[in-house]
């Protein structure tokens, strides 16, 4: 299939799909469009026994994307600035150090604790699985996911406070878990010695290296938005931003994530847009960037939902995905512990945080991009399953009731 013809079909059935849920099931963006789209291609299965031809020709549009690739190298960035544009940067600076502690610290604790229990919960079924190869999955599911996250957040009406520890949290540990996920990846393929030196190395480049970006592209957004007043350019000039920055940063393997949520935290600073935007220019970037934000997460969300087509389903394989769901609870909320501790004197927390954050922590696109780039020989068909399984768990049932636990604590 060429290029237009799968962005047409995409684009047609996510604005079908979303008509459905906004004019009948008024449920969050993210969960409507998976849900109607998990059905709808069930619902093309069930017609298959009669004439496969809807189901032939859908396959065939789902194995033509290269998810991983979409995702991570394209439309992630533009995600990620998107909303780092609209976070408040205020609380986010009062909550920086629990946030930055979570996303770090947190993600690493996790990946651990979910391999070892992912480990011993498959020598329970039988499958007999390398502990690198579950360490891989335990980086790969334990960042929280910005698009799923944010797009919840938006609905759920979270005190500030609490929803800036969540977002900013979801926008940093995915350029962290990634770049944890890369390091852990090199080494189960043999192309990395174990070495505290190389880990050290890669995890600063990455990581240290895309913020310092992300700072620079930043600035110099910031510096030719103020020295024009024409919104036409500057909105231009905010999509080159994410663009060349992304490049820039895949070129030289700093991390783009990171980069492009720095950027956009600068950009929306209100005292960067009070000196750098009139009020015209102001609305008209919010505006195309809202655009964006919704047209980019309603395709994901329907692509997340036809990646069901490609998976493996053996009944060892979903029964080890339903399990491995509270092991993966249970790793998060111990992940929070230390930072919850440390910081819960000196900042206002609302009650029951660590819960929130637990059962808020939603998984998505990133976890079934980075499982799809597994190889064969690491357990590839079975860990797509299972991370398939936590991810429409988590937007479907978390993402569901999250609202109504937040409800319940912060009244």
């Amino acid at each position: 299939m060429n290029y237009f013809l799968i962005a047409t079909v995409l684009i047609v059935l996510s604005a079908g799909f979303g008509y459905i849920n906004t004019r009948f099931l008024k449920l969050p963006n993210s969960i409507g469009l998976m849900l109607i789209t998990i059905l709808f291609t069930l619902a093309v299965f069930v017609l298959s026994y009669f004439d496969d031809t809807l189901l032939l020709k859908e396959r065939e549009l789902i194995t033509s994307i290269d998810f991983k690739t979409v995702l991570l190298d394209v439309m992630l960035s533009f995600l990620l600035f998107a909303g780092a544009l609209h976070t408040n940067f205020q609380q986010l600076k009062i909550q920086r150090k629990p946030v930055l502690i979570f996303a770090t610290l947190g993600t690493l604790i996790s990946t651990f604790l979910v391999g070892v229990l992912v480990f011993y919960a498959l020598k329970v079924l039988n499958l007999d699985v390398d502990f690198i190869y579950c360490l891989l999955f335990g980086a790969l599911i334990s960042p929280t996911d910005p698009i799923a996250v944010l797009g919840i957040m938006k609905k759920v009406g979270a005190p500030k406070n609490l929803e800036t520890k969540i977002v900013g949290e979801s926008l940093f540990n995915d350029g962290v878990g990634v770049v944890i996920f890369l390091t852990i990846y090199q080494i189960a393929s043999g192309g990395a010695e174990i070495s505290f030196g190389n880990i050290a190395e890669l995890f600063l480049v990455e990581v240290v290296g895309g913020i310092i970006l992300g700072l620079i592209i930043g600035w110099i957004t910031y510096r030719l938005l103020k020295s024009i007043d024409d919104y036409e350019t500057e909105v231009i000039i905010t999509l080159a931003a994410v663009m060349g920055g992304t490049l820039f940063a895949q070129h030289f393997h700093l991390s783009a994530p990171l980069a492009m949520v720095t950027a956009g935290l600068i950009v929306g600073t209100d005292t960067v847009r009070r000196s750098s935007m009139g009020e015209i220019t102001e609305a008209y970037v919010d505006k195309f960037w809202e655009l964006i934000d919704v047209l980019l997460n309603t395709i994901l969300f329907v692509m997340i939902g036809m990646e069901i087509l490609v998976l493996t389903f053996e009944a060892t394989y979903v029964l080890a995905g339903f399990i491995i769901i509270p092991l993966l609870l249970i790793a998060r909320y111990i992940s929070l512990l230390l930072p919850i501790k440390i910081y819960a004197k000196k900042l206002e927390f609302v009650p029951k945080t660590n819960l929130i954050m637990t059962w808020g922590g939603l998984r998505g696109g990133i976890s079934i991009a980075l499982a799809l780039s597994l190889t064969q020989n690491m357990e590839r068909d079975l860990f797509l399953v299972i991370t398939y399984i936590v991810v429409v768990f988590s937007i479907l049932v978390q993402g569901l009731t999250v609202g109504k636990l937040i409800k319940k604590f912060t009244k």
